[in-house]
């Protein structure tokens, strides 16, 4: 295939979005159909988060697990078993016979989704030379975001004219398809000196991660200062800090923190941290508000937000090319402002608002997706050496997932208490009003969120990227052609 004119880097590329799109219409697939699955299971509004929580919180632990077992048994072969594990336990979540198996299949979902992302991500930027980034970041912003922007719309059709069980069956052709096209085309990729797995490490992140996330999670519920919240959310702080300085110490440690020494990558991790935590806040309030409040349905839902994706496509190649005369920093603090703005502008948004404004704003905040993502994964990697790319890759990719497990957590808590604070119920015509100001006010937290992601982006310094700003020389040869 490559000999008839297609670059190598081009191959890695495509079978890489089988991955991506793949795993990231999972993570929002199953948001328009909450309401549904709740009602499905009989599950408290606790209990349906940790199908969307779960999810992200195994994506987030197995995640740097991806970046050692690609080192060690190389690229292919890693992306090939994530891929099959996530098609199988596609095929369980639509078997689940109850709220909790569904949780356990999707947290077995999570696995394979968390291993295929960083081995996606490390394969890509491998392939393309530093000068390329922004546009390999260009090519996979699109496919990266219409995914999770089609999930909701796809979600919704299949829910209101088929099945629930379909949601999770429409990753099958999409899994096979991939691990054919991977098995088929991709070269593998070891690293000499992978070192030991990390168990420490592993344990100490798996358990610090879950803990803190049951904390805020019954938070909403129980109440901040409940003995229960104080009691696990106090042990997740403690854990996580007990990985930070275990993984200082290992020799081989599973996330090598060490990275985070580096000025760019660690103010880019930074910003995508605080940033995504807002962007998952407000993707996960908007369907339960259509659908609950507004009387949507799934597939009307799903279309309302669609827009969103064509933001991105609009704003992609345009910051692709202005990437290397403007720099990273104003653009992700640009798009980050832009993203807030749109969150506020929700707070007006109640049961007589026009649809179209919805859909307006949600473009809009596509079009701010775009200006942060772009260079976002452009200049992360400036400064990490090839031989790197793989763990810091883990580490990007692994900060995405446990920002958007606590965005999720957060304004699930914020929503369930400001819900009580007005006396309101969701989809009961009698508090209907107290309803939407909790979602208005719930609005304007996950603005803050997002908000205060500019502050990290003005810590980025444009020079650092230097490398990816480049034009490429003329001749010049990528590698893996």
């Amino acid at each position: 295939m490559a000999r008839r004119g297609i670059e190598y880097k081009y191959i890695v590329a495509i079978v890489s979005v089988f991955g991506l799109f793949m795993e990231l219409l999972d993570a929002t697939i199953v948001n328009v159909a909450i309401p549904t699955l709740a009602r499905e299971f009989n599950a408290t509004t606790t209990s349906i988060e940790w199908v969307v929580t779960g999810y992200l919180l195994s994506l987030a632990v197995f995640i740097p697990v991806s970046g050692w077992a690609g080192d060690r048994f190389g690229t292919k072969r890693t992306f090939m078993f994530a891929t099959g594990l996530f098609t199988v336990a596609s095929l369980l979540c639509a078997a689940a016979w109850s709220i909790e198996s569904l949780i356990v299949f999707r947290a077995m979902q999570g696995i394979g989704g968390g291993m295929l992302t960083p081995v996606g991500t490390a394969m890509v930027f491998r392939a393309f030379p530093p000068e390329e980034r922004s546009k390999a970041s260009g090519l996979m912003v699109i496919p990266t975001t219409v995914a999770p922007a089609s999930g909701p719309v796809l979600g919704g059709f299949l829910i209101d004219y088929i099945s629930w069980e379909w949601i999770f069956l429409v990753n099958v052709p999409i899994g096979v398809a991939g691990f054919v096209v991977a098995w088929r085309f991709l070269r593998e990729h070891r690293e000499p000196n992978p070192g030991r797995f990390d168990i420490p490490g592993f344990v100490l992140a798996a358990t610090g991660m879950g803990t803190l996330l049951y904390a805020l999670a019954e938070a909403g519920t129980k109440g901040w200062t409940s003995t229960e919240v104080v009691g696990f959310g106090t042990a997740g702080v403690v854990l996580i800090a007990g990985f930070v300085a275990a993984e200082l110490r290992a020799p081989q440690p599973m996330i090598d923190v060490r990275l985070l020494k580096d000025r760019l990558f660690r103010a880019c991790n930074a910003a995508q941290f605080v940033g995504m935590t807002g962007f998952s806040a407000s993707l996960f309030l908007l369907p339960i508000m259509l659908q609950a409040q507004r009387g949507l349905s799934a597939f009307e839902s799903g279309l309302t937000s669609f827009p969103m994706a064509l933001g991105v496509m609009t704003a992609a190649q345009p910051v692709s090319r202005a990437y290397t005369r403007l720099g990273p920093r104003r653009l992700i603090a640009a798009g980050l402002v832009v993203a807030s703005l749109t969150s506020f502008a929700f707070y007006d948004v109640d049961g007589g608002t026009n649809l179209w404004l919805v859909r307006l704003l949600m473009y809009v905040r596509g079009m701010g997706f775009g200006l942060m993502l772009v260079p976002l994964q452009a200049a992360t990697f400036s400064t990490i050496s090839p031989a790197m790319t793989g763990r810091a890759s883990s580490i990007f990719s692994s900060g995405r997932m446990v920002a958007q497990s606590l965005g999720v957590a957060v304004i699930a808590t914020v929503l369930t208490s400001r819900l009580s604070h007005h006396g309101a119920a969701l989809g009961n015509p009698a508090t209907r009003a107290g309803a939407f100001d909790a979602f208005q006010e719930a609005f304007v937290i996950a603005g803050i969120m997002t908000l205060v992601g500019v502050i990290a982006a003005l810590a980025i310094r444009d020079r650092d990227a230097a490398a990816s700003m480049r034009p490429r020389p003329v001749g010049a040869s990528t590698p893996g052609h």
